[in-house]
């Protein structure tokens, strides 16, 4: 059922719809090298195929899997063969190019370089990432996005009608709800969906040829697709991607966006140690003193999920993940210890006031270590005018939401009382 012509391919219409830049690269025939990135059973090998129609020039495929150097070696010189014998030009489509290793992906260079192929790379890792920097500068990154469930319906139903590629020999229907689940389950990926209505449909054959009604209702679509794949690459994109979305999610106080997070990443087999580590973050840098509960509930779910682990954890991480979206939020704290270790880095180094200093050394007294200190909880209210810096500088300005927002105000009190000017630097 793959399709033949670019009219035929389904989705993707942001790369090869009309006017779009692969469409009219490939009108012209005007081709440059290219990488097509995106999940798997998103189109990335069809219009590789497609393409291979369209283009005057010869066309080679290979799967960066199952070739090494040699075979790689020879492909460029019979393209170079080619070129100098006929004019015409080679593409060259590598799929699964980031099974490539840096020092094969490096033999290519040249000849795309100098023209001799056009390179198509097809990959479900990130290229920023798993192909060479050189490479990714002569060539044009296309992104692929995974399928829309109308989408895959639409390949569900084609399939169930084409007598000559599909499974439209016998006579099938599709039920509606059936059609959508697989579409559902399959999460985007038409191989999926297209694999599972096979199933479903030669399940109910017996090889005789009889021309009955197959059926594919939604509890034969069920079982023919029996659990949802989740795709989850734990240390690619979707690694951080998922838990960045958590988090801005905690950070923008939306607890039904930051569970469902949590969830697709604990369902992935996410470890569960990771997310924990993260929700602590969370805790101090966007909850900071605004609810200083944050951090100590946190920090009891990081230590259950070490305790218990999956599937107890989820629990703990859940009750976090929700309590920290719910709370008051303020990065005041982090903002303070990001500004000090700056004035640390870049400013003189401010020496320990005399009064500071510790006394419990040798010689401490002779050097007039703790020389006029003054013990605040012998003053009224435990403040006491007493320079604990050197400078005049604040680091730490609270907001005025939730805990925070009382801590402004004693910080405040205590700063007036020892006449210190509560102003921003």
């Amino acid at each position: 059922m793959r399709p033949r012509t670019l009219d035929e391919v389904v989705g993707q219409q942001a790369i090869i719809g009309p006017g779009k830049l692969l469409r009219r690269m490939l009108e012209a025939d005007r081709l440059t090298s290219a990488l097509f990135y995106g999940p798997p059973g998103t189109g990335k090998t069809t219009i590789a195929h497609v393409i291979s129609g369209m283009t005057g020039a010869h066309f080679e495929e290979v799967n960066a899997a199952a070739v090494g150097v040699k075979e790689i070696r020879a492909i460029l010189a019979a393209a170079r063969d080619r070129l100098d014998s006929s004019g015409k030009r080679t593409v060259l489509f590598v799929d699964e190019l980031h099974r490539f290793s840096r020092s094969q992906q490096d033999v290519l260079l040249n000849d795309v370089e100098m023209g001799t192929v056009i390179l198509i790379g097809a990959t479900t890792e990130n290229p920023f990432f798993s192909i060479n920097a050189p490479l990714i500068s002569r060539s044009q990154i296309f992104q692929f996005e995974p399928l829309s469930n109308a989408d895959i319906t639409v390949l569900l139903r084609r399939a169930a009608a084409d007598a000559n590629r599909g499974l439209g020999a016998r006579r099938i229907r599709l039920d509606d709800d059936a059609a959508d689940h697989l579409a559902n389950m399959s999460d985007g990926d038409a191989r999926c969906a297209l694999m599972a209505l096979e199933i479903a449909v030669r399940s109910q054959t017996d090889g005789s040829g009889d021309d009955r009604e197959i059926v594919v209702d939604l509890s034969v679509a069920e079982e023919s697709i029996q659990k949802k794949v989740i795709r989850y690459d734990a240390k690619g994109d979707n690694h951080y991607d998922a838990i960045s979305a958590m988090i801005k999610s905690i950070r923008g106080s939306d607890p039904d966006a930051a569970v469902y997070w949590l969830a697709r990443m604990l369902e992935a087999g996410e470890d569960p140690r990771y997310i924990a580590r993260r929700i602590v973050i969370s805790a101090a840098e966007d909850v900071g003193n605004a609810d200083p509960m944050g951090l100590v509930l946190a920090q009891a779910a990081a230590d259950a999920t070490l305790l218990t682990g999956l599937p107890e954890c989820q629990l703990p991480l859940a009750q976090a993940a929700i309590f920290l979206a719910c709370a008051p939020k303020s990065n005041a704290c982090m903002k303070a210890i990001d500004a000090a270790r700056e004035a640390v880095r870049s400013g003189r180094t401010l020496p320990v006031p005399k009064a500071l200093k510790a006394t419990g050394y040798k010689g401490a007294k002779v050097l007039g270590a703790g020389e006029g200190y003054k013990y605040p909880h012998d003053a009224p209210g435990g403040i006491v005018a007493q320079d604990y810096l050197g400078v005049d500088r604040k680091f730490y300005h609270p907001t005025d939401r939730g805990a925070e927002a009382k801590i402004r105000e004693t910080l405040a009190e205590a700063r007036r009382r020892v006449g210190r000017v509560d102003r921003s630097d």
